[in-house]
């Protein structure tokens, strides 16, 4: 048993990365031998991330959602470190493990990085964890029941939470007004007023005030 198959598992919860790091380090598998790389948050992430690029180092990537606490106002999400690992290790296997269920969110991921995995922290558990790596290593996609659901439940949806959207709703929850997101986001104010509608409509907070949807969109995962 000579392979190895080295995952990096990012999390701004240092004991979760570390769970999963003995759990399938001490796991038995036929034909390789696991080793996890642990990083605390975005930064470190991102670090080992592009420490990574042009090698083998990583077969897969597990990334959580959230990687900066909610006080350090910082819009960078695991979701843009999916797209990063794509970019500069494109090889790697990338796998979302987070506590986020909500159909549009997992349909935003799907849509901007493609994961080979998506696990819905709730359902992980010490078998889920090893079934994981080796469907991944072998035939991916691997999802766990919620997940599968939500990615089901966009298949008849025709509304997309994109960049733009995602923009609109981390300015909201900083304060910024909307007359004067056009500075910051690429978008006319007309646009941006009929994205925020959009966006009312479809989390079900249309007959509400901006602040209904910023808590909606921070328990869907998007702030």
């Amino acid at each position: 048993m000579d392979r190895v198959v080295t995952i990096l598992s990012v999390d701004d919860h240092k004991m979760t990365a570390l769970g999963y790091k003995y759990i399938l380090e001490d796991a038995v598998f036929e034909e390789y031998t696991v080793r996890v790389d642990v990083a605390n948050g975005y930064l470190e992430g991102e670090k080992k991330i592009e420490a990574a690029a042009g090698t083998d180092r990583y077969d897969i990537v597990l990334l959580d959602i959230q990687l900066f606490p909610a006080e350090a106002k910082d819009p960078r999400t695991g979701q843009d470190l999916g797209i990063l690992a794509r970019k500069l290790i494109p090889e790697s296997k990338v796998v979302f493990m987070s506590s986020f269920s909500d159909s549009f969110r997992i349909n935003s991921i799907c849509q901007s990085v493609n994961p080979d995995g998506y696990l819905v922290k709730s359902e992980i558990d010490e078998l889920s964890l090893i079934d994981m790596v080796k469907t991944v290593v072998s035939a991916p996609p691997y999802y766990t029941h919620l997940a599968l659901v939500a990615v089901r439940k966009n298949i008849a949806q025709t509304f997309r939470v994109d960049e733009h959207d995602q923009a609109i709703l981390y300015q909201l929850s900083i304060g910024t007004k909307t007359k004067d997101m056009t500075s910051v986001i690429p978008l006319s104010q007309a646009t941006i007023d009929n994205r925020k509608r959009a966006l009312k409509h479809n989390f079900g907070v249309q007959d509400k005030n901006d602040l209904a949807l910023i808590e909606e969109a921070r328990v869907r995962g998007f702030i």
